[in-house]
């Protein structure tokens, strides 16, 4: 059956053109009915076996557009023979009754399609194929229905001048639905969506020349009405038949350039017919056209409004997983947090990490890696009850808030997770399948911190104790893990804190660039004492600026001594290292303010900066100076893919950065330093002993 359909369209495309080359006398008049009526009846039969070959859940759609066909065959049997070898010309007739009656046929069929294709709520297509309805019901009024029901004719004749008109109304409205909506688009829906286009611009080419009583049977009309019979037996005949009532792979986006061009155009259309109505003086149709602006109108607010919170939902959930995204964990922490203070109630945090995912992705590459976590947020999801907040929080990581956790019940909480997503193998390819596990670290407000960041923090820290404890466990935060006791460095860790130097020297050796990190430890302490801060925050910047880097060393090192430009892939790789700093800075004792501002000294004023789009003074201080600062080094150094900037040209880049990449007072600040001499070149700051 592969072929069949091609074989069928071209031979009826062959007899069609045979159609019109038999001339039309009394004596040719039986061959070209019995051709005419052949071809109508072979798409009847084609669409009825179409629809015995489809799967059974997908069959009763195909049944009605096949029964469609026959009654539609019917007609042209009863019309042809009627008005060729019988003379009967009078409208209407029999034959009218059978073309009215495939009508219903046909849309309950397409309607049905249209609700396989989309098995939820496809608003989007309802309201633009309700758009152009309401469109084409005023064009259809005012040039079509309207002078039909002016035209004075016998009551029979006018209700059938007006029920064609309203039948390829509803057709054309089920139609639109079809063509806008959602669902797969194998070379068999075009064949369909051609049918009903044919089939409904002959239609109304037809009434159109009844309206002006030019109508003569056999002429150009016969070769669309055949036409379109033919893309339905194709369509029915085609081996994708059964793909037209599959849903579409990936939903397209909400609206696209051509869709919002044909759509704005189209609503056009009723002011343009209002306007030329006044100037031709015939100012009839004024109520039905000021309807239809109305309903064009509330059409558009609707569509709109479903537009912007289709915006809010696809900002708040991840694409590959369905779960909220870490923007909106970050935002509803606070929240929860806020309502467990006024109710003196708690709230706690998991931080959900899968086990060897890399090993994962490297066996059986980054497609099955995506359903491993596809297949993992789903059974986080079974178990996640109503109120509790379960987000990615980046890469193989999730989160998962859940107010009013107790001590005492969140231990089983957390394991209920990591068994529920140990508790099968997931399948990465038809024929392989790996066995995933999930290491956990919890914390609880008000036990262990008192604002969203510090709680965070002390749940990847017990994370991260579980990752070390051999993976696929739980371990809770302890009560004497505190926000407080880690910021104040109650245990001190001198060798952790020159091992993490060592790795910013190690990073800026790798790139050749001597004395980076310490010209920015030393500018930032500048900066932070030119403003006045404290002590403690001074400091916390100047280390900062020492330790900013040191997630870079993580990175491919092919990457990070890349002469070249870097493509896309590398700089996802590259915009890794804030996180990497902060979770290998938050590990050592009294770090974990040092480990946040490293996490955010790539954020930007303008909120277009990563790993978290922060802006303004949503981003911490020291991490505004930090900013500027390893910026002035970057451009002051020379490096393998790029020349050390001119002095002035730094300070006009600095300049013109400031309201956009930098906070405007910290870049006029380094400005105002650079002019007074205390900004040393990066060149002359060396590194000394180590």
């Amino acid at each position: 059956m592969g072929g069949a359909w091609l074989v069928y369209l071209l031979t009826g495309l062959a007899l069609v053109v045979a159609y019109y080359f038999i001339p039309e006398t009394a004596a040719a008049a039986p061959l070209r009915v019995v051709l005419y009526c052949a071809l109508s009846g072979s798409a009847a039969v084609a669409a009825c076996w179409g629809a015995a070959r489809t799967r059974p859940g997908n069959r009763l759609p195909w049944v009605l557009i096949g029964a469609s066909q026959v009654v539609y065959f019917t007609a042209d049997s009863v019309f042809y023979i009627g008005h060729y070898l019988v003379g009967v010309t009078a409208f209407p007739s029999w034959p009218d009754l059978f073309y009215l009656g495939h009508y219903p046929f046909a849309v309950l069929g397409v309607l049905l399609l249209i609700r396989r294709r989309a098995p939820g709520r496809d608003l989007p297509g309802v309201l633009d194929a309700a758009t152009l309805g309401v469109v084409a019901a005023m064009l259809s009024w005012v040039y079509l229905i309207g002078p039909q029901s002016r035209r004075g004719a016998p009551v029979p004749a006018e209700l059938a001048s007006v029920a064609y008109p309203v039948m390829d109304l509803a057709l054309l409205t089920v139609a639109l639905g079809l063509l806008l909506g959602s669902g797969a688009r194998p070379r068999a829906f075009f064949l369909l969506v051609s049918w009903l286009a044919l089939i409904l611009s002959a239609d109304t080419i037809y009434i159109a020349q009844q309206v002006r009583g030019v109508y003569e049977a056999g002429n150009f009309l016969d070769a669309i009405w055949l036409c379109g019979n033919l893309a339905l037996g194709a369509a029915a005949l085609h081996p994708t038949v059964d793909q037209v009532s599959d849903t579409s792979p990936m939903r397209e986006g909400p609206l696209n350039p051509v869709r919002i061009a044909v759509l704005s155009g189209v609503a056009l259309l009723a002011p343009l017919v209002l306007m030329v109505q006044y100037y031709t003086g015939d100012v009839r149709d004024v109520p039905v056209v000021a309807g239809a602006c109305a309903a064009l109108f509330l059409l558009t607010i609707t569509r709109l409004a479903l537009l912007v919170s289709d915006q809010r939902r696809l900002a708040i959930t991840d694409v590959l997983t369905g779960l909220h995204t870490r923007r909106f964990f970050e935002a509803q922490l606070p929240l929860e947090m806020a309502r467990a203070r006024r109710s003196g109630g708690s709230v706690a945090v998991l931080i959900i990490d899968v086990d060897h995912f890399k090993s994962i992705n490297d066996r059986y590459g980054h497609p099955a890696g995506d359903r491993v976590l596809v297949e993992i947020a789903a059974r986080l999801r079974s178990t996640v009850r109503s109120g509790e907040v379960l987000a990615r929080h980046g890469g193989e990581e999730f989160a998962l808030i859940v107010p009013g956790a107790d001590a005492e019940t969140l231990p089983a909480l957390a394991d209920r997770l990591r068994e529920q997503v140990a508790s099968a193998p997931v399948v990465v390819t038809p024929q392989r399948w790996v066995a995933v596990t999930v290491s956990i670290g919890t914390a609880r407000f008000p036990t262990h911190g008192t604002n969203p960041a510090d709680l965070v923090a002390i749940a990847d820290r017990a994370l991260y104790s579980a990752k070390a404890a051999g993976r696929d466990r739980v371990v809770v935060a302890s009560d004497t893990t505190t926000a407080a006791a880690v910021e104040a460095g109650e245990r001190p860790d001198p060798a952790g804190a020159e091992y993490l130097h060592r790795v910013a020297d190690a990073v800026d050796d790798l790139l050749d660039d001597h004395g980076h990190s310490r010209a920015v430890a030393r500018w930032a302490r500048m900066l932070a004492t030119e403003f006045g801060y404290d002590a403690d925050l001074v400091r916390r910047a100047e280390l900062a600026g020492r330790l900013h880097d040191v997630g870079k060393i993580l990175l491919p090192r092919a990457v990070l001594v890349k002469p070249g430009e870097l493509d896309e892939a590398e700089w996802a790789l590259v915009r890794m290292h804030p996180e990497h700093g902060f979770r290998m800075t938050a590990l050592l004792p009294g770090h974990l303010g040092v480990a946040h501002v490293i996490r955010q000294h790539h954020e930007r004023w303008d909120g277009r900066g990563y790993p978290d789009r922060l802006a303004g003074r949503d981003i911490r201080v020291e991490a505004r100076i930090v900013a500027v600062c390893d910026s002035w080094a970057a451009m002051r150094s020379q490096r393998p893919y790029q020349p050390a900037m001119p002095v002035e040209q730094a300070r006009e880049e600095v300049h013109a950065a400031r309201g956009t990449q930098f906070d405007p007072d910290v870049a006029d600040a380094f400005l105002e330093l650079h002019q007074r001499g205390a900004i040393a070149d990066v060149h002359l700051v060396h590194r000394g002993p180590s």
